[in-house]
C-alpha cells in the first residue's frame, strides 16, 4: 500500500486496505451472499471436477479396475473497481477513527455499488462476468403475481440437483415488497412470510434469508448457493492520496482501488427467478 503524495495527513490507519474492504464486505450485497476467497494471485484458477474416478462392485478376488478422475479448470482475473472522493484538508488531517471511517465508507460505498451492479448485470467490460451473464444457471419461471412460494421450492430443487443448497435469496426491494405481502389466504390479513426474528427483521423464504438490492432487475429473483458462487477478492487493495490535483481549493483527493471476481463453478447451482410481465 502506498501514498502517492508526501506530507500526507493521517487520514489512513496503519491497515490501509481495512479502511475500505471491511466497509465494502458490510454493504455489498455480492459479498454477504457470497463465499469470499482471498487471493495473492493475478488469475484465481479453480479446479472443477468433471467426473469421479469410477467404483463399482466387484466379485471376490477380482481386479479392481483403476481410473482417474476427469478436471477441468475455471480462471477468473479480479477486475479492478475504483472509487475517488474529495475531502477537506481539515478532514483529512483530523486523525479521529470517526473520520477516517467516514472517509472509508464514502469509497467503500462507491465500490460496493459497483460489484453489486456487476453481479446482477449485463456488464461491458472491463466488469467482471457476473449471474446475469452467467450460461448454464438453472431458470424457473413464476408468474406475474406470486400467490404462494412454488417458483421458491422449484428452486431450491433444481439447485440441489446440481449439488448445490440455496442459502440466500436476492431480489429489487419492490419485488421483495411484493413477495413479503403475499397472504396466508384469500381474504386473510395474514402475511405468507415472517420476519426471522435472529437476522433483525430480514424476512425468510423457505427458511432461506432474502436481501434486496437496487442493482437487481425488478421481477428477477436470484437464489445464491454460497459455496458455490465465488467472490474473488484480491489482497492488495490500495488506498492513495493526493494534494497536488485540488491544491487550490485546499482540498485531497482520496482514491481506492479493490479488484473483485466473480466464479461459478458450477452455473446449474445458481438460479434465476423470473416473473411473467404483467
Amino acid at each position: 500500500m502506498t501514498l502517492n503524495s508526501t506530507g500526507a495527513g493521517p487520514i489512513l490507519p496503519d491497515q490501509f486496505g481495512a479502511l475500505v474492504e471491511k466497509p465494502v464486505g458490510e454493504l455489498s450485497v455480492a459479498l454477504q451472499v457470497g463465499a469470499e476467497v482471498r487471493t495473492s494471485a493475478h488469475t484465481f484458477r479453480i479446479p472443477i471436477l468433471v467426473s469421479d474416478v469410477p467404483a463399482g462392485a466387484v466379485a471376490e478376488g477380482s481386479e479392481i479396475v483403476a481410473g482417474d478422475a476427469v478436471f477441468s479448470e475455471l480462471a477468473v482475473t479480479p477486475a479492478a473497481f475504483a472509487g475517488l472522493t474529495i475531502v477537506t484538508r481539515e478532514v483529512a488531517d483530523d486523525s479521529s477513527p470517526s473520520a477516517t471511517a467516514t472517509v472509508g465508507k464514502s469509497i467503500a460505498r462507491m465500490i460496493a455499488n459497483s460489484v453489486d451492479h456487476a453481479l446482477f448485470n449485463v456488464m461491458s467490460a472491463p466488469n467482471p462476468a457476473g449471474l446475469a451473464a452467467l450460461a448454464g444457471i438453472s431458470e424457473v419461471d413464476a408468474p406475474a403475481v406470486f400467490a404462494n412460494l412454488d417458483a421458491f421450492n422449484e428452486a431450491v430443487s433444481l439447485s440441489e440437483a446440481a449439488g448445490g443448497t440455496i442459502t440466500a435469496w436476492v431480489m429489487n426491494p419492490a419485488t421483495l415488497l411484493a413477495v413479503n405481502t403475499v397472504k396466508s389466504a384469500t381474504g386473510s390479513n395474514l402475511d405468507l412470510l415472517n420476519a426471522a426474528p435472529t437476522e433483525a427483521g430480514r424476512s425468510t423464504i423457505l427458511g432461506r434469508p432474502a436481501f434486496s438490492s437496487a442493482h437487481m432487475p425488478d421481477g428477477v429473483i436470484y437464489g445464491i448457493s454460497k459455496e458455490d458462487m465465488m467472490v474473488v477478492v484480491r489482497e492488495d487493495t490500495r488506498l492513495d492520496i493526493d494534494h497536488s490535483a485540488y491544491f487550490s481549493s485546499n482540498r485531497v483527493g482520496v482514491r481506492a482501488v479493490m479488484r473483485v471476481a466473480f466464479a461459478v463453478p458450477v452455473p446449474a447451482t445458481q438460479v434465476r427467478i423470473t416473473q411473467a410481465a404483467e
